[in-house]
């Protein structure tokens, strides 16, 4: 294809991270539009392709046999040509903590357009900080796809922390027939509501400390805090996960415990997050709404409620429509409450 076709990217702009890079790649496929992004993940302290955005970019290139140059640790420019998307059996290994997760939501859109079912294993980070642990994916992300048309199933081969990784998961995906609009403006009624803290080779005191923070601070009943031991990761770990489970969708919000940090520090953390969307009117948490505009916008239109955009949420915004014919459009309905919609 002649130069002068290349979509040109600066992966400065925006939230300058790993996100301009997954979503131009997803997109990239979907539309067949080649892309150069430079500077990429240009506003973080290390700029470049780290292990897992290297991984993303070499599995994007399998699954539509696309030609890629600039593919190198800590490369700050890559260009990236796609051919059709194929369905078929994957597996890919980022070879760190790195996010498994991350990886899959960078090449689940696509799959979702190959002509065959696929069946996809990342393996890697699975519940690792400043990325969407398992259960995220699953209960809150995946559930939403499949109200849009989507028929996938994931699993959790085995579970990954920082920073020893090996951990693995595996997607069936089969390819959508037709995207339906998702709009989702009112929580509804909270089914349920839980604290949950896992702990991989660890003492179960680090667990019993950090729900014992939330349950003071959201007056919680015992009934709502659960502990798991996970004895099958490769090296020690910990999350901890709050969960709200309503009418239309699961919020789930997670605090990972590092090497030096309380356990109550790490409750309170999360607390941070919590605390902002219990007292909006806001449907969609802010982890989630930027991740649903990828797949809303090929359904061509819907809406959703969130609060304050986030800067990643913004980022977005400006991308999609550079490959897509939507507009989207952020409208501020109360304090700390704002309409997302897109329309073809």
């Amino acid at each position: 294809m002649n130069r002068s076709h290349w979509l040109e990217i600066d992966g400065s702009k925006g939230e300058g991270g790993g996100q301009v890079l997954r979503t131009a790649l997803s997109l990239s496929m979907i539309t067949g539009t080649p892309i150069r992004i430079e500077a990429i993940r240009g506003k973080r302290t290390r700029p470049g392709l780290m292990r897992q955005h290297l991984t993303a970019l070499h599995a994007a290139t399998a699954i539509c046999n696309g030609v890629v140059s600039g593919d190198a640790l800590h490369s700050e420019a890559v260009r990236f040509e796609p051919g059709p998307i194929q369905g078929g059996e994957y597996r890919f290994s980022i070879g760190t903590a790195g996010s498994a997760t991350l990886v899959a939501q960078t090449l689940l859109p696509a799959l979702l357009h190959a002509d065959t079912p696929s069946r996809l294993t990342v393996e890697g980070g699975t519940h690792a900080p400043w990325s969407p642990p398992f259960p995220f994916l699953e209960q809150s992300y995946l559930t939403l796809l499949r109200t849009m048309g989507v028929a996938v199933s994931a699993q959790l081969q085995r579970p990954g922390f920082y920073p020893a990784g090996g951990g693995a998961i595996e997607l069936e995906i089969e390819p959508v027939r037709q995207w339906r609009p998702l709009e989702i403006t009112e929580r509804g009624d909270c089914l349920k509501s839980e604290a949950v803290a896992i702990v991989a080779n660890l003492d179960d005191s680090i667990a019993r400390r950090e729900l014992a923070m939330i349950q003071k601070r959201l007056n919680w009943a015992p009934s709502q805090l659960r502990i798991v031991r996970e004895d099958r990761a490769a090296g020690p770990g910990n999350v901890v996960l709050v969960t709200f489970e309503y009418d239309h969708h699961t919020a789930i919000f997670s605090g990972f415990g590092r090497h030096g940090v309380r356990a109550e520090t790490v409750s309170k953390q999360l607390l941070k997050e919590v605390h902002p969307y219990l007292h909006s009117p806001a449907a969609i948490d802010h982890h989630l709404a930027d991740q649903l505009l990828l797949p809303m916008a090929l359904a061509g239109q819907g809406c959703f409620t969130t609060g304050r955009p986030t800067q990643h949420t913004r980022t977005m915004v400006d991308l999609i429509p550079r490959f897509l014919p939507v507009t989207i459009t952020l409208e501020q309905r109360q304090k700390s409450c704002w309409q997302v919609e897109i329309r073809s």
